[in-house]
């Protein structure tokens, strides 16, 4: 199969309104060709490519931040002497100066599928100022590693933030392309708007089910996002980000874990099978020890779990990632009352609001947690209504 970098590379037809303008290409380290070649370095070799500038998101054009809410600075790029913007900076949205610097933006990220993911809403913030300053973008559309499902509660008004683009639910299976498209409509944006789309793309293909499993590497576009495994739990395990558990930062399996010194994960386990054993189908738990080397718990020795989806018990259309993870919750509440789950910090640039309440687009997870009369039924009855209306609002704008 070809990327969307790829097909703009190969294919001189679907470069030829580039000619003569200025390019700039938004990007992070897993923006490769299929060679692994870094898409701004394979630009910058194109002959009838101009260069004129490039923009990073989180964690910047070529990875050099690690951890969340670590921002980038804005530079020169030493090879080819362009100006390099960091949209997790100073600033998240495009200035005016960096916007003057090119005519087309190129949009090249590698997405998990997740609301939360913040490439999501960078891409809103470019297409907003595109609208603005009357520059053409492009997606060079990439899968969407978690596939088609939909999962997880839409995000209410007045919730918006920088891990909240817009009304959709935790788990959009959509790609950025698709995405784009959305954005436009939505948000009634007047912008030049092309992707580049995929060829050979097959969302519901085994083995990877949305991933191309065996035919392209796997770069991680984030730091902890170390595999595809990371990328079927994530609109799952990301909540732990809200919550005091480790989510496995400091250890070789982040966001495919969870944990803390003083549980007893065995005991979890076995609440989360007697409360909601539906919600547990398509993976396997298995009950672990784990030591973080930084972040949460460093140095402690946390009794976990971590959740497998790379063996044959994986199931894509029955593993419930979000719902997985509000049930592990829902279990420490039931067995741990007075435990302090919740985590209280400022999240994202979000100053008066919990995390937790951040990350799922308002309090209704939470409060259905901390509620002993409410059971995974009640859950379900406030989710599913959300899921069925996105699977229906977003079916125009899928590409493939």
């Amino acid at each position: 199969m070809k990327f969307g970098i790829d097909r703009l590379l190969a294919e001189p037809d679907l470069r030829a309104p580039l000619r003569d303008r200025r390019v700039a290409l938004l990007a992070h380290p897993a923006s490769v060709t299929e060679d692994l070649t870094h898409s701004l370095d394979a630009l910058a070799a194109c002959g009838d490519i101009k260069l004129s500038a490039a923009f990073g998101p989180q964690h910047g054009l070529r990875g050099d931040k690690q951890d969340n809410m670590v921002e980038s600075p804005d530079f020169t790029d030493p090879a080819l002497g362009i100006p390099v913007f960091s949209l997790y900076g100073e600033v998240r949205r495009p200035t005016g100066q960096s916007m003057g610097t090119f005519d087309v933006l190129l949009v090249d990220l590698q997405d998990l599928g997740c609301r939360i993911y913040t490439f999501v809403t960078t891409l809103l913030y470019v297409l907003e100022a595109a609208a603005e300053h009357g520059k053409s973008v492009w997606v060079l559309d990439r899968p969407n590693p978690a596939g088609r499902p939909v999962e997880g509660l839409t995000l209410r008004p007045g919730w918006e933030s920088f891990v909240g683009a817009g009304p959709m639910p935790m788990r959009h299976g959509m790609t950025l392309g698709e995405m784009g498209r959305w954005f436009i409509d939505t948000m009634g944006l007047d912008v030049d708007y092309r992707v580049i789309e995929m060829e050979g793309w097959h969302p519901e293909g085994a083995p990877g089910f949305g991933w191309p499993l065996g035919e392209r590497a796997w770069v991680n576009p984030s730091p902890n996002a170390a595999n595809l495994w990371m990328a079927r739990a994530y609109a799952g395990t990301v909540m732990l980000e809200g919550t005091t558990l480790s989510e496995g930062r400091g250890t070789t399996r982040p966001l495919e874990l969870f944990g803390a010194p003083d549980l007893d994960a065995r005991r979890i386990v076995a609440e989360m099978r007697r409360l909601a054993p539906q919600w547990l189908e398509g993976c396997r738990l298995r009950e672990c020890w784990f030591e973080p080397t930084f972040h949460k718990h460093v140095g402690k020795l946390c009794s976990g779990v971590q959740i497998h989806t790379e063996d044959p018990s994986y199931d894509h259309g029955t593993f419930r990632p979000w719902r997985l993870q509000a049930l592990a919750f829902k279990a420490i509440r039931r067995l741990y009352p007075g435990y302090e789950i919740w985590r209280d910090f400022p999240y994202e640039y979000e100053l008066d609001k919990l995390a937790i309440d951040v990350i799922n687009g308002s309090p209704l997870l939470r409060e259905w947690v901390d509620d002993p009369a409410a059971e995974p039924a009640h859950l379900e009855a406030l989710t599913r209504p959300d899921e069925e209306a996105w699977a229906e609002t977003r079916q125009p704008y899928l590409l493939y």
